[in-house]
């Protein structure tokens, strides 16, 4: 436990913000802002994997009252859903905004003063912290609209909730501004993430982004009324037919990171997105309960922090 949230970002200077901002939109000229590595020049609205331009596009942003307990508290935990994603999920459940959304004229994204609105916005709506969802493929427009919100009276913990497929230098942007970052790790081994997620370098880049935000914030730490104000807090899906991945990943994360790292080892998938198709049929069920038991037991033994919602 620990006292009040305090934000890492409150520590940094006006004039190392603004530097940060700086070189966050200089990278975008030759983009490289995730394991894509598509080199193209997104200041003049150019897009490759990602399918986003100059300005980060915004699905959505509310108090979100389903996240862990130790973010949605009891205000809720103010999210910004980006659109598109630099994966390809074929069980995506928010496939209709990450792939199905097409890219174009009347898709002009958000300028940075516009996100920073949504941000203070959810602030003065008494979120607990800003939840930023499917980040990784804007991380540049994210630090340019954080250092607007901050110049504004932005003071509450910057949550970082992706997909794991970040890449190094972007983590290394964020340093400093995220108090609380929540990676899933998808998969162990190269062939189910090039089958499921169109990435065969998921694993290596994940694990190495991983491991880079728990050098920056550490293990989780929860105050006094419940809430996460500083931390590492992975999530990973247990998947249909997937334990031998669950295994591998669980004991990463317990000899990589320690048996203290807080997991959320969730049991909610369901057949999504692509799923429903013929060459997708091994996954095209629900988890079973025996399944789930078996990850969580398995979980237990290491000796992991778990999140509670488990079945």
């Amino acid at each position: 436990m620990q006292g009040p949230a305090y934000p890492a970002y409150l520590s940094l200077s006006r004039d190392d913000l603004h530097d940060r901002a700086y070189r966050a939109v200089a990278s975008l000229a030759d983009c490289r802002a995730c394991p894509r590595d598509c080199g193209v020049n997104r200041l003049e609205d150019k897009w490759a994997a990602c399918k986003t331009g100059r300005h980060a596009v915004v699905s959505s942003y509310f108090p979100h009252r389903g996240e862990e307990g130790c973010l949605r508290g009891w205000n809720g935990s103010g999210t910004v859903f980006f659109s598109h994603c630099n994966l390809r999920c074929v069980f995506c459940q928010n496939y209709d905004i990450s792939q199905a959304v097409k890219p174009g004229p009347a898709e002009r994204g958000s300028p940075p003063d516009e996100v920073a609105a949504m941000m203070l916005a959810l602030q003065r709506q008494g979120c607990h912290n800003i939840n930023f969802v499917t980040p990784e493929h804007v991380v540049p427009q994210v630090v340019e609209a954080l250092v607007v919100a901050i110049d504004h009276g932005l003071s509450i913990p910057i949550v970082y909730n992706t997909s794991g497929y970040d890449s190094l230098d972007s983590v290394s942007l964020m340093d400093g501004l995220v108090d609380i970052y929540m990676p899933d790790l998808k998969f162990w081994s190269p062939e189910p993430s090039q089958t499921y997620l169109k990435a065969k370098d998921y694993p290596v880049a994940a694990l190495a982004a991983v491991k880079a935000m728990h050098d920056q914030v550490g293990r989780l730490q929860i105050d006094q009324n419940g809430l996460a104000t500083r931390g590492l807090l992975i999530r990973h899906l247990v998947m249909p037919g997937g334990l031998g991945e669950t295994r591998s990943l669980l004991k990463w994360i317990a000899s990589e990171l320690g048996p203290d790292t807080y997991v959320n080892l969730m049991d909610q998938y369901r057949p999504a997105g692509k799923v429903s198709q013929d060459r997708y049929q091994e996954i095209n069920r629900p988890l079973t309960s025996d399944e789930y038991l078996e990850a969580h037991e398995f979980a237990m033994g290491l000796g992991l922090r778990l999140d509670s919602r488990g079945r």
